[in-house]
């Protein structure tokens, strides 16, 4: 019961502080220009440039990755992706969704809350030991991003957007991918080296991992709207039946028939199982497609943890 009370208290303390500055900032209180956008491009930075990669590197160091078929997580991860988007762009026809619509509710099929939430469930779930599979499980997420996720949304749109460099220079010049691989580096030479961790390793990402959470989600608290959410009701439902139920199965699945089990199997089970990513806003602003349908289905599927992580608590000791 404690990881589903600590979840909850977490998330809603991120997403609630930062709503409660874009609240204050339309008052004024901050002045008649507050830097909003800027303050959350920089906590952005602080957690995916500076704190997470430290968290990655020391759970990875001392975690058993000698096991080859671990390698079946980062393709999975992948996976978890690209079905999610193939699943909502079969089922937005059925919705009747115009393409707009559709384009938004592909993005929202796509792009999984892996990191700010998912490593914090996995954290909470299954320690720090389960916690060092989650980089794993995101190594190829950049590369679908970028060679998947936003070239599919595009087609639903006007064709916005200017980026025609080719998907290798995109990830080259990509700081986030970047950092990213090389904690992952760093991280598992540490463990093949043989080289003990530092005791003060074990606080340190009891304290960053949860704090990491707290400000990405401040961050996207900051940019909340819940103006419109009632509209799209139905699609968010949809949205969290494809999220919570039909991807983690096969993804789990795919896990079980590539032999992993354990803890691998249980943290494949939490990460493909996460809501929407805020990722999902980005293609819709970008490309001209329904960006309050993204919005409220991220919100709905947020929310919708309030049924998933009870569901996780009870099924997890299972497998």
């Amino acid at each position: 019961m404690k990881p589903i009370l600590s979840s909850f208290a977490l998330i809603a303390a991120g997403l609630l502080a930062g709503y409660g500055v874009q609240l204050f900032a339309a008052r004024g209180v901050f002045g008649p220009e507050p830097p909003i956008a800027r303050l959350r491009s920089f906590l952005q930075r602080l957690v995916l440039l500076g704190l997470s990669p430290v968290t990655f590197i020391g759970a990875l160091w001392i975690v058993e990755i000698r096991e080859p078929k671990i390698a079946w997580l980062a393709a999975i991860g992948a996976f978890c992706h690209v079905f999610g988007g193939a699943a909502a762009a079969l089922l937005a026809p059925l919705l009747r969704l115009d393409r707009p619509k559709a384009g938004a509710f592909f993005c929202c099929g796509f792009f999984t809350n892996v990191g700010a939430i998912g490593g914090l469930v996995v954290f909470l779930f299954l320690g720090e030991e389960g916690y060092a599979f989650v980089p794993v499980f995101k190594l190829l997420e950049e590369l679908v991003y970028y060679g998947a996720g936003f070239p599919a949304a595009r087609l639903y749109g006007d064709a916005g957007g200017k980026e025609e460099r080719s998907l290798p220079a995109r990830l080259l010049r990509d700081p986030f991918f970047l950092v990213a691989l090389a904690g992952l580096v760093v991280g598992s030479a540490l463990n093949l080296s043989g080289v003990p961790r530092p005791a003060v390793f074990s606080s340190l990402n009891s304290l960053l991992i949860p704090l990491n959470t707290v400000i990405l989600l401040s961050s996207i608290g900051m940019a909340m709207r819940f103006g419109r959410t009632g509209r799209y009701l139905g699609e968010g439902v949809a949205i969290m039946g494809l999220k919570f139920l039909l991807v983690p199965a096969v993804c789990t699945a795919l896990a079980r028939t590539a032999g992993l089990d354990g803890l691998p199997l249980k943290a494949v089970l939490i990460l493909s199982s996460m809501p929407v990513a805020f990722n999902s806003l980005i293609p819709p602003s970008l490309y001209g497609l329904d960006l309050d349908l993204a919005n409220s289905c991220f919100l709905i599927s947020v929310l919708g943890l309030v049924l998933l992580l009870p569901g996780l608590h009870f099924i997890l000791p299972l497998i």
